[in-house]
Order: C-alpha cells, then sequence, then structure tokens
C-alpha cells in the first residue's frame, strides 16, 4: 500500500517489518527499532452509507501507486526502487509502470505473525505431499520457493437486520402400513411404520445482528482459497500504519465497496435462515419467501497477511497460499494424469489377483 521507508536509527538503512514483533528490524546491522504502538488507539467503524452518499470524502480516502499485471489483472505495489519483479499472483514479469490511485484508507491491518522461514517449510511439507502431482512440478517449486508477503485488502461489515419471512412448518406423524413381502419361498403380509409430515403455514419476523462478516476485495486471488484460509484473529486488528507494510508489498481493492456488501449479504443468509427455522418450529421447516432489511451498516477496509508463491506450469498458474497469522494453507495443483492411470492399474491388478484367490481357494 504504502512506499514510505523507515531508515534504521542506527546505521540509516532500509528497514523491514519483523513478523511476529511489534517492530522494525534492520537486515544490516540488526538494530531492532521498536513502532510506537498506540495502546488506547482503537479501530474505528465507518458508516457505510455516509461512505457511499460522499465518496470524495478526502480524509477517507488515500493516494497509492500501483503497478497492474497484464496477465492476471492484479494492482500491487513494488518495494521501494525496485523497476522489474514478477507478479505474486500469477508469477508473470512485471515492469513498473505505476499509476496513480484513489482508494478508502485501509482503518487497520494485522501485521504479519509467521515468518518467511515457516512459510518455506509449510510450503516444502505441501509439495511433497502432493502423490499425483507431475515430478517436474515438484522439482521446479523447489527451486523456486520464494514467497511473496502480501497484504491482501478486504471488507469488514456490521450489520442488524430484520427479516420478514413466509413458510411451512412440517410435524411428523407415523401411520400402520401393510405390505407383502417374500420369506422361504412364501408370501408373507407384514406391517410397518411410515413416517408422514402434516404442514401447516407459518410467517413472522426474526432479528439479527451481524459483526465483522468478512469478504474478500480482491479477485486476484481464487476466493474459495481465501475462504478457506479463515478465521482470522481479527480481535487482533491494530490501526493502519505504513511501518507494518514496510519490506512487504500490498494489492489494491477490485471490489468496490458496495459490491463488496451484496457478498456480505449472501454470506449472512445462511445464519438469517437459521434464524428462520428456529422461529417455524416443527420437525422440518420450508422457507417460500423473505425480505431482509439492513440498519446501522458500518465497514472498515483492513489488510490480512498472506503468503505467497505463484508458478506457471504448461501455461497455467499454480497458487499456494499461507495465512501468515494461523499457518493455515491452501493451494492450487495440477495433477498427473500418468501417475494417476498407473495407480488406477495397480489397483485393478490388485483386485483381480485378490478375486483369483477367492475364487481358487474359497473364503
Amino acid at each position: 500500500m504504502a512506499t514510505e521507508q523507515f531508515p534504521c536509527a542506527q546505521c540509516g538503512a532500509e528497514l523491514r517489518f519483523e513478523p511476529g514483533q511489534a517492530a522494525l528490524a534492520c537486515p544490516y546491522c540488526g538494530h531492532v527499532n521498536e513502532i510506537e504502538v498506540d495502546l488506547e488507539a482503537e479501530v474505528e467503524e465507518q458508516d457505510y452509507l455516509a461512505m457511499l452518499a460522499d465518496r470524495e470524502a478526502a480524509h477517507e480516502h488515500v493516494e497509492v501507486l500501483t503497478v497492474h499485471c497484464t496477465n492476471c489483472g492484479a494492482d500491487s505495489t513494488l518495494d521501494p526502487n525496485i523497476t522489474a519483479d514478477v507478479c505474486p499472483f500469477c508469477g508473470s514479469p512485471l515492469v513498473s509502470n505505476a499509476a496513480s490511485q484513489r482508494i478508502i484508507k485501509p482503518q487497520a491491518v494485522l501485521p504479519f505473525h509467521i515468518t518467511e522461514t515457516k512459510a518455506q517449510k509449510a510450503f516444502r511439507s505441501w509439495i511433497n505431499g502432493l502423490w499425483f502431482a507431475p515430478n517436474e512440478v515438484k522439482d521446479f517449486a523447489r527451486r523456486h520457493e520464494r514467497l511473496a508477503g502480501m497484504y491482501i485488502p478486504h471488507w469488514t461489515y456490521d450489520a442488524d437486520t430484520t427479516t420478514r419471512y413466509v413458510g411451512r412448518r412440517g410435524e411428523h406423524y407415523y401411520v400402520t402400513e401393510r405390505y407383502t413381502t417374500m420369506e422361504n419361498g412364501k408370501s408373507v403380509t407384514k406391517t410397518r411404520q411410515v413416517q408422514k409430515t402434516r404442514w401447516y403455514p407459518a410467517s413472522g419476523t426474526v432479528y439479527d445482528q451481524f459483526d465483522d462478516v468478512l469478504v474478500v476485495a480482491s479477485d486476484s486471488l481464487p476466493r474459495t482459497y481465501m475462504v478457506k484460509l479463515e478465521p482470522w484473529d481479527l480481535h487482533a486488528l491494530v490501526p493502519y500504519d505504513d511501518a507494518y507494510l514496510s519490506g512487504f508489498r500490498s494489492e489494491s481493492y477490485s471490489v468496490n465497496l458496495e459490491p463488496g456488501f451484496e457478498i456480505a449479504k449472501e454470506r449472512m443468509q445462511g445464519t438469517i435462515n437459521s434464524s428462520i427455522r428456529r422461529d417455524i418450529g416443527g420437525d422440518v421447516q420450508q422457507i417460500i419467501n423473505k425480505r431482509t432489511h439492513y440498519d446501522d451498516i458500518t465497514f472498515k477496509h483492513i489488510l490480512l497477511p498472506v503468503w505467497i508463491s505463484a508458478y506457471r506450469y504448461r501455461d497455467e498458474t499454480y497458487r499456494f497460499l499461507v495465512n501468515a497469522r494461523t499457518g493455515q494453507v491452501q493451494g492450487e495443483r495440477p495433477w498427473s494424469w500418468i501417475k494417476i492411470t498407473l495407480a488406477v492399474l495397480a489397483a485393478l491388478i490388485v483386485l483381480a489377483a485378490a478375486a483369483y484367490v477367492y475364487q481358487r481357494y474359497g473364503a
């Protein structure tokens, strides 16, 4: 996000944020420069409707310089004084052609906690566990296991919801049913209990409160993988400070505030549906229709830390992600159909041998 440089108080060299510490470490003299943390500072929620009404509020925005990847479309920052690099999201070459963007300023950040060394260890463990990955992919990944530390933009939303619904309540009951079956070559009549359901109309209103519904504000990474990196320890968020980004890169959000809230609404639906079903009661429930009203909507723009490795194999991009707070990992991988075919053939041979032994010698 920021390109501000922080000089070492001892030797003047550029500092980097030290994961797991509230400090900037000098890579040359080893001096640790503490980050001044305001223990009384709070991460403030922003009024959603007020922001939409006044999108140009100067005190809520910041100008950032980003470089655009022509391959995957990600807008990310480069380290200071770097003019060429590779895109951390797809591994394509990047040549600096920085453009200015005006974005809503982040309110908070989760600082890196997992070091690159620990993330590399997780990467090696993951790549070694890919039984059906092509061998050349494993070799390439081991040779190019450099990870990029990235801050990924997210929105969080709070809201109070009121949902009016119409549905049906189902209550089970049982009836005795006669049926005919064959036993010992004879037709016999038996009885059994059969479950049936009586349905009754239901309607009502339910109320739910949501706090910090998390939405990935980026399309550069598969949303499913980012969701699988959850949960995040959002209680550890600290007010935004450029110092936490020193030595790392960040991405500008590509999912704006309003579309982000539509995604948040989708994430709220499971909780709302559960509330409706509890309110309907009975043994089973049907929701015919519902209408939800959202009040007291607030949001935060936050940055969450991820270690990323991107590599290309046969013109396809594969990515590996580490939650830099918890160590949770997610990744994409190619498949070796030769290995899979050989494994299937081996399994068929084993089954055929077992069947032969069983037929010849019996059980």
